[in-house]
């Protein structure tokens, strides 16, 4: 069966795959438009199984929100490049899309897209078109009626806050705040005990032998005050509000009347081991020189 260009052209739309790949994939299969895209998606997912133990440590996060429901997804790449491109960044968003009503990742994997493809297929087909590891790492979600914020910052870091009373444009705000200064507690009183009596430790050993001959009183005080500033400093409701610095959270929230129920945050890639390529070592060690 002779194989036209516009059967070419009606496959590459299909799947995304390159040219010479929809002509071969026709050409196996006697011109059936079906039969060769279903090639072609075992072809990628062939592809994905091979590039699945590469290091995708770059990427993006995506943000989705509808009647109540807020959620974020990391899908990571291998190159930053990759990331950027049109195919990894339609992908991440209709990925966050589905996760509106997927309980936990596995869930995410396996839940069908507008395409009618699962988004663990749909991952084999871009696979295949950027030629990386692609891996659908994580999510995070909000149910709530409170007022919830889902702010993502240059598509890398993506933030979920939930806030009782206030309103929107604060919630946004306070989300925007915890995109910039990651603080890794919501109250001061949230901060671990164990935390707190390690960092007295290290102040301790800080002071002067002058300081630690004081009455016990004074030095509990000179001790205090540092640690009461540790922990403002580690926790939102301390901290300065990035907004209005001359304020800090707990203020700006105490004059809205509002309360930050909880807050989730993902960054691209904390937490993976990134592989760092010396190719001047490299070639220095091939030429014999190293």
């Amino acid at each position: 069966m002779e194989i036209t260009a516009s059967m070419v052209k009606e496959l590459r739309e299909r799947t995304g795959a390159g040219m010479m790949e929809c002509k071969k994939a026709l050409t196996e299969n006697n011109g059936d438009i079906d039969a060769a895209a279903e090639a072609l998606r075992k072809s990628g997912l062939a592809k994905a199984d091979k590039k699945a133990d590469r290091v995708a440590a770059e990427g993006r996060v995506a943000a989705a929100q509808a009647a109540g429901k807020a959620v974020l997804v990391e899908v990571n790449s291998e190159t930053d490049f990759v990331a950027k491109d049109e195919n990894f960044a339609s992908f991440t968003s209709a990925v966050a899309q589905a996760a509106l009503e997927a309980a936990d990742i596995e869930a995410l994997k396996a839940a069908k897209l507008p395409s009618g493809e699962t988004v663990e297929e749909a991952r084999a087909a871009v696979i295949a078109k950027v030629g990386e590891n692609v891996q659908v790492r994580r999510m995070a979600r909000i149910d709530s009626d409170n007022h919830v914020a889902a702010y993502v910052h240059g598509g890398r870091i993506g933030v979920l806050l939930e806030l009782k009373g206030g309103d929107a444009e604060l919630a946004r705000g306070l989300a925007m705040h915890v995109a910039a200064m990651n603080p890794p507690h919501n109250k001061q009183s949230d901060v671990p005990a164990e935390f707190i009596a390690k960092e007295k430790e290290i102040e301790l050993a800080k002071l002067s032998e002058k300081d630690r001959a004081k009455p016990a009183e004074i030095l509990e005080k000179i001790i205090g005050g540092k640690i009461s500033k540790i922990v403002n400093e580690v926790s939102l409701y301390g901290q300065p509000y990035v907004l209005d610095t001359d304020k800090t959270v707990e203020a700006v929230l105490k004059a809205a009347g509002a309360e930050v129920i909880g807050f989730q945050r993902l960054a691209v890639g904390e937490g993976i081991e990134k592989v760092v390529e010396d190719y001047a070592a490299e070639v220095m060690k091939q030429a014999g020189l190293a």
